[in-house]
């Protein structure tokens, strides 16, 4: 029989959630400098690890495993800091193990981002390239996948940001789908870089997305699938896709009743019934959806706070000062040859710890107390700013290796550290950055 005439067009639904785990530090007064502490709080961070793990990684990952064993046309997809990863390999090594059996369902995708969750895509140089590696290296050791898509950080894009992307040899990244970008279009399409056109662009539907991760209680009530389906369904048929993307600790930890758990299993069953959104993997909408327009961005932007630009990282004076003392260092640590101090360098890039020291206030300042483990952004930056001056004290006593090359060199030879565990697409990364 054919179908209706009147039957609305399927449309492609990507749902993606973020999974990310900082390295909190511990408290270090300005009389530890020079002590030699520890600065990366381990027993803070195991506590959390273990206790997001039994409260929304394992649960909602059973659940997933589930629904997608019934309903193999049930797509997700996943971006996970290699910070997170490495947590997980030594505070709960049974949530690697879930995610890999996800991964090995064939219905789930992986996406690259910075190994630290970092704001590296701000650093000259090639840091920024050498932390996607070092992800894209961890995705392959822990679950065998090459990803072919990008998410950067709290989705901060620009146009550089994705020539780099592109050079990288991803041929997809997400970002979020706010109105300054689009100049009235809709966030409902797939774009493509302005000038690398082999780059394309899905944007987050940045108000849905909320719908769930922020507002899902509202006056000590649910949200209810019911309604959900009504909004999602109220978008205009011929709009190609709908990119839903938020925090997976929204299911369990940061909404911690049980309900949350119970809406997305029977949003995705609805989805599958209904069968007026197809569910899809990111590599899959851009092997097979055009772009319709190019999509400049020439300044930043991400998915964070009601600007959605940097300041939620780089805002006030004590952000940008911690920021660019750290980043004062990249040269001191790279002349050293200490692995060691090289990693501790990288932890301390966690966008977290900038986030922390945000001074917003109304809502926006209400999302950053909760996440930050300080009583207030000054504690933060006085905590981050006294390690910091510890590092450069330990710094100080080390020798430097001279350094008869540029930048350019250092690319290879942390490509050639890692081989063991390199995908073979990003050996050639080298040869992009030799011209």
């Amino acid at each position: 029989m054919n179908a209706s005439p009147n039957a609305r067009p399927t449309q492609e639904l990507v749902l993606y959630f973020q999974v990310h785990q900082p390295r909190r530090l511990r408290p270090f007064r300005f009389f530890d400098i020079g002590s030699q502490r520890e600065y990366f709080n381990d027993d803070l961070n195991r506590s959390i690890v273990e206790r997001v793990a039994r409260q929304s990684y394992l649960p909602t990952n059973a659940l997933l495993l589930k629904l997608i064993r019934k309903h193999p046309e049930i797509k997700v997809t996943f971006s996970i800091s290699g910070m997170a990863l490495d947590q997980f390999k030594e505070y709960a090594p049974e949530v690697l193990d879930s995610f890999k059996a996800l991964a090995d369902t064939g219905s789930v995708e992986f996406l690259a981002e910075t190994d630290q969750h970092s704001l590296a895509c701000m650093m000259p140089g090639d840091e920024f390239e050498v932390q996607v590696l070092d992800q894209v290296a961890k995705l392959h050791e822990y679950f065998g996948i090459r990803p072919t898509v990008f998410r950067n950080t709290e989705l901060i894009y620009s146009d550089d940001i994705g020539r780099r992307v592109e050079a990288l040899g991803f041929t997809g990244i997400f970002t979020d789908g706010v109105e300054k970008i689009l100049h009235g279009r809709k966030p409902h399409y797939v774009y493509q870089h302005p000038d690398q056109t082999g780059l394309k662009i899905l944007l987050r539907n940045y108000r849905l997305s909320d719908d769930i991760a922020f507002r899902f209680f509202q006056n000590n009530q649910p949200l209810s699938v019911e309604k959900y389906m009504t909004w999602l369904n109220g978008i205009p048929a011929h709009e190609q896709l709908v990119v839903l993307g938020m925090d997976y600790e929204t299911f369990g930890e940061h909404q911690r009743h049980e309900s949350i758990l119970k809406f997305l299993e029977k949003f995705l069953l609805t989805v599958v019934k209904q069968k007026h959104f197809t569910l899809a993997t990111p590599s899959q909408v851009i092997a097979h959806t055009p772009a319709v327009d190019n999509l400049p961005v020439p300044s930043y932007i991400s998915w964070a706070d009601e600007e959605r630009d940097l300041s939620a990282w780089l805002g006030n004076d004590m952000q940008r000062d911690a920021f660019e003392t750290m980043l004062r260092m990249e040269q001191d640590v790279k002349s050293i040859d200490d692995p060691h101090l090289l990693e501790r360098w990288r932890w301390l890039q966690a966008s977290d710890h900038f986030y922390y020291m945000s001074t917003k206030k109304s809502n926006d300042g209400v999302v950053h107390a909760y996440f930050s483990p300080y009583a207030s952004p000054y504690e933060a930056f006085m905590n981050y700013m006294n390690i910091l001056n510890d590092f450069s004290y330990q710094l100080s006593k080390y020798e430097r290796i001279p350094v008869t090359e540029k930048q350019e060199g250092a690319l290879r030879s942390e490509a050639d550290r890692r081989e063991i565990h390199m995908p073979t697409w990003a050996m050639t990364l080298q040869n992009t950055y030799e011209h």
